[in-house]
């Protein structure tokens, strides 16, 4: 019911699937039932919890495939409280993981990763086989969750596809806190006209997606052979600057860009440039991102315009 995973949904009953939708609903994370409002009928939707081992066994029952969307996605919340974090983000994992093993090990699973496990830059641009030094729990939970899916697939020979994404911005994404991505959070200030804060220079490199075209990512996963026991970065061809990013933000949505210094707790754990190739997802699986920085936000501009009380 987050971000991702209800624009996920859409897109397979597009395809035809018949669509399982898991979630807790927890408001620390990004669910939200308008997200789903008027396909709710097109759906099962149960609300449950990933750490509830049980829950999740009832629902792999029958599944052809498993969209791993879930995680406790907040930076700065994982150093506040990394036990959570574990939980939702490691312990939730293993749980998907060990019930598709006993209930339904020929089915598909696609895992969501992100940029961030990288940590800095230590080559540019960065790719699948870039050595990994995270710089806060989220990010080291969320790689160590990413070997957890890589290792049942090697194990017990189930057929296992990670996907990172980074910096996914569009509709239905959470707009109303900073804990779920600046880009988003900078959408929803823009869309009430208040300043977006950005630390230091915002000189830092960003390469960022566009919602529709990681869904069609995770798609072409899901159906393609030759994703399983892979890992793969979708992202888009070009990167921006954080101050780009905001002015952007500030041209098509709304907002004026206000420069702050940096607060300690973000400073500590930022990684500076990130710089992503998706050299290795053109080849393996033909996807290629369609959408550009301006369109994307037209986009998200248009569908928030309509129910912006609804995420706020």
């Amino acid at each position: 019911l987050g971000f991702s995973g209800s624009n996920l949904a859409r897109r397979c009953l597009e395809l035809g699937a018949a669509v399982t939708v898991y979630d807790c609903l927890d408001p620390r994370s990004g669910g939200n039932m308008h997200n789903v409002q008027d396909i709710a009928g097109s759906l099962q939707i149960v609300l449950n919890d990933i750490r509830n081992f049980e829950g999740v066994s009832a629902a792999v029952l029958h599944q052809d495939v498993i969209f791993n969307c879930a995680a406790y996605t907040s930076h700065p919340n994982s150093m506040r409280e990394p036990l959570i974090d574990i939980d939702v983000n490691c312990k939730g994992v293993i749980n998907l993981l060990e019930a598709a093993r006993r209930f339904n090990p020929e089915l598909k699973f696609v895992h969501i990763g992100t940029s961030t496990q990288t940590g800095k830059m230590l080559f540019s641009p960065v790719d699948e086989k870039h050595p990994e030094f995270p710089m806060d729990i989220y990010s080291a939970n969320k790689g160590v969750s990413e070997k957890y899916v890589l290792i049942y697939g090697s194990a017990y020979k189930m057929r296992t596809t990670v996907v990172r994404l980074a910096n996914v911005f569009g509709p239905r994404s959470n707009i109303k806190s900073p804990e779920f991505g600046f880009m988003n959070y900078f959408v929803g200030l823009g869309l009430q006209g208040r300043d977006l804060p950005v630390f230091g220079s915002g000189a830092q490199l960003r390469t960022i997606t566009y919602v529709e075209d990681c869904v069609e990512a995770l798609v072409a996963a899901a159906l393609e052979p030759r994703s399983e026991g892979e890992v793969f970065f979708a992202v888009s061809d070009r990167q921006y600057s954080v101050a780009e990013i905001a002015a952007g933000i500030s041209e098509h949505i709304g907002g004026k860009v206000k420069f702050l210094d940096w607060p300690a707790d973000r400073k500590a754990i930022e990684i500076g440039d990130a710089v992503i190739s998706n050299r290795k997802i053109k080849e393996a699986l033909g996807w290629s991102a369609k959408r550009g920085l301006a369109e994307g936000l037209v986009k998200t501009k248009d569908y928030f315009s309509g129910c912006l009380p609804k995420y706020l």
